[in-house]
């Protein structure tokens, strides 16, 4: 058990979205808890969440003001499939009392601001992974997997294991021309060895009052590409601030007959001033405590910092635009979309770079506002059409060619720049087309050129970067409250996977993912087979696997998790999961357990000569004192709580949610 009594912010608002908590118990890091979410939000994988609430036999949505529906990623497609789909989602959501938004409303990390629904102080996960974007209100925003969303419509919550909460330090003053986007590029590129990996962050710093809302929601959206959970900014001044014009400006829209979510005596039922007068009032304690524990301590000078190029095809390579510059990186394409940097500022600074000029000749610019309120702002202070006569491409708003659907996306051998948030080898296209990222000033200067490059010069200074790792919390050898069902100890043989980054793709292969009549046994009989071919001629019934760090990396398929279950292992360790796939395993009933230590000996005993190896170890793991015992050595982990520990017994989050709503 973990002796601390202070709590950091993330853990503070965790404490009050944490469903049934003893008397005076803290959350922290490391702790299972279930969680009751203010809101929930799903686009257009609604339509996949909708056949999992139904199957598990839910009659209602438990609270029906908690579920948000957006649909923003496919709305350019025409097509009657896609139209039946998004009529589907539209019933579903009116039959049930769900908030509604339709296709060309917006992507739904923006109405998710623009409407309130990502308050300061408050808790919201989306099942999608850019909800660490709510951070830049101070809104602990992350992400879940479709499971849980219907965990969450059914019972009004789901389980979390509060991650381990970083700092970053954000010091000095911006140069001119420097942006919040050229921030998180330079961090994710500076920090690109996991350093943040599944971590929750806290920004601080004095350089923080310098950045706005709209810089903050940017920095706080790619959090997720450089492999954070979430993002948080500080609820401070500017954030009252940008609440207050919200309100004034949705009042103003309400008496021209266009705001979205009005209610009937004239006051919006999320941004008003009671509620932010209440913040106002409570900003004092929506701080972090004095002594409050970080895992880490991330910290830079903004000063150094010059507009960044990120790519091609990677957000872990970067480089300030004075020397990308130099190089005259030809462009085929350029794009200012995606709910990262489609906002009216964007779009203003763009249209002040292209006004009264034309793009380069065989160059195409697609712009695409954030949402549709976005869009008539833009409209109305004439910055659309001084894009448009510039030769912009226009798209509705949506996320189309950022999640490469819809109209413009690159073609093979093209070079692209955008302002989006991920450039990954053939998420915009083509995979032998090249990406990078950038600001929408950077954007819009290079599609006027017809290559990567910037108008202003910068001065070059010492880039100043820290990195602080704190020890962990003190642990004391305290037993764990287990339930009745839940085994006291385990006792099985090793089998040792060294590599570290194993991806889904190596323990399912995605040739099968879609074949939805695999049987469980017919599922063990491909596991592992992209990793180790040997593997399955290995494993044993009751074998307990151990892999490297960051098990589970890649995409989001829930077979990587149930073929190790149903090949016969009992559980698996790891120096660290990816958190997708960890949500994945529990959400099926199969138990991940984290310990480094554990993995590094078994890593310096056998190396890399076997990529599956039966160490002959046979170990005992208590799950009261949270220890692996090998007898030759004791290794401890984090306990494992009551929320997990549900689920592991019940074999998996929908035969909780089918055991919640039958009491």
């Amino acid at each position: 058990m973990k002796v601390v009594m202070s709590q950091n912010l993330i853990e503070k608002i965790v404490q009050k979205f944490t469903y049934r908590l003893k008397n005076n118990q803290l959350v922290q890091s490391g702790d299972y808890i279930s969680i009751e979410p203010a809101y929930v939000m799903t686009h257009d994988n609604t339509g996949a969440v909708i056949p999992k609430f139904v199957s598990i036999g839910a009659q209602r949505l438990a609270n029906p003001r908690q579920v948000v529906i957006t649909l923003d990623h496919d709305i350019q497609n025409k097509e009657e499939k896609n139209l039946i789909k998004y009529k589907k989602i539209e019933e579903f959501a009116n039959k049930f009392g769900a908030d509604f938004y339709p296709a060309g409303r917006g992507i739904g990390h923006q109405i998710m601001c623009e409407e309130g629904y990502a308050w300061p102080g408050t808790l919201v996960v989306a099942s999608d992974s850019h909800s660490n974007m709510y951070g830049g209100l101070g809104c602990l925003g992350t992400p879940i997997v479709r499971t849980d969303a219907s965990a969450i419509w059914a019972t009004g919550r789901t389980w979390w294991q509060i991650p381990p909460v970083s700092k970053v330090e954000l010091k000095g003053r911006l140069q001119e021309g420097v942006t919040g986007k050229d921030i998180i590029l330079f961090l994710c590129g500076l920090f690109n060895k996991d350093e943040v990996l599944n971590h929750a962050l806290e920004f601080t710093g004095d350089g923080i009052k310098e950045l706005s809302v709209d810089q903050r929601l940017t920095i706080a959206n790619m959090t997720t590409e450089w492999g954070a959970v979430a993002g948080l900014f500080p609820i401070d001044l500017i954030t009252i601030a940008w609440l207050k014009n919200r309100a004034e400006y949705i009042k103003k829209r309400g008496l021209e007959g266009v705001a979205s979510d009005i209610g009937s005596n004239g006051i919006h039922p999320r941004i008003n001033l009671d509620k932010i007068s209440d913040i106002e009032n409570e900003l004092q304690n929506l701080i972090p405590d004095q002594n409050a524990f970080y895992a880490k301590v991330l910290s830079i000078d903004l000063s150094a910092i010059e507009p960044q190029i990120a790519g091609p095809n990677s957000v872990k390579i970067h480089s300030p635009i004075s020397q990308i510059s130099k190089q005259k990186i030809k462009i085929d394409k350029a794009y200012l979309v995606s709910c990262v940097n489609s906002r009216v500022d964007d779009l203003s600074v763009a249209a002040k770079m292209v006004d009264g000029k034309r793009i380069a000749d065989g160059v195409k610019f697609y712009i695409g506002a954030a949402s549709s309120e976005v869009q008539f702002e833009s409209e109305k202070n004439g910055d659309w059409q001084k894009l448009i006569n510039a030769g912009a491409i226009p798209l509705p708003p949506g996320c189309g060619p950022c999640i490469g659907m819809g109209a413009g996306l690159l073609e093979d051998g093209e070079v692209g720049i955008s302002a989006t948030n991920r450039n990954f080898k053939g998420r915009m296209g083509s995979p032998s087309a090249q990406a990078y990222l950038a600001s929408p000033r950077i954007v819009a200067l290079s599609a006027l050129h017809g290559f990567i490059t910037d108008n202003t010069s910068y001065i070059s200074q010492k880039i100043f970067e820290n990195v602080i790792i704190n020890s962990d919390y003190n642990k004391v050898a305290s037993s764990t409250e287990l339930l009745p069902e839940f085994p006291n100890k385990i006792n099985g043989e090793l089998l040792f996977c060294y590599q570290d980054n194993l991806n889904t793709d190596g323990i399912f292969p995605g040739k099968y993912t879609y074949n939805d009549e695999l049987t469980p046994i017919e599922q063990a009989k491909v596991v592992m087979e992209n990793y180790d071919p040997q593997f399955k001629k290995l494993v044993k019934e009751k074998d307990i696997l151990v892999g490297g760090f960051n098990f589970g990396t890649g995409s989001s398929r829930e077979q990587a998790a149930t073929a190790l279950k149903y090949s016969g292992i009992k559980l698996v360790i790891a120096g660290s999961f990816n958190e997708t796939y960890k949500r994945n395993a529990i959400n099926n009933g199969f138990l991940t357990i984290e310990c480094s230590q554990l993995v590094n000996h078994l890593k310096n005993k056998f190396g890399k000569k076997n990529l599956t190896k039966r160490t002959g170890i046979h170990v005992e793991i208590d799950f009261n004192y949270s220890i692996i015992n090998t007898k030759k050595n004791i290794y401890s982990f984090t306990p494992i709580g009551i929320a997990a520990q549900e689920l592991i017994v019940l074999e998996g989050l929908e035969n909780w949610i089918r055991n919640k709503i039958k009491v």
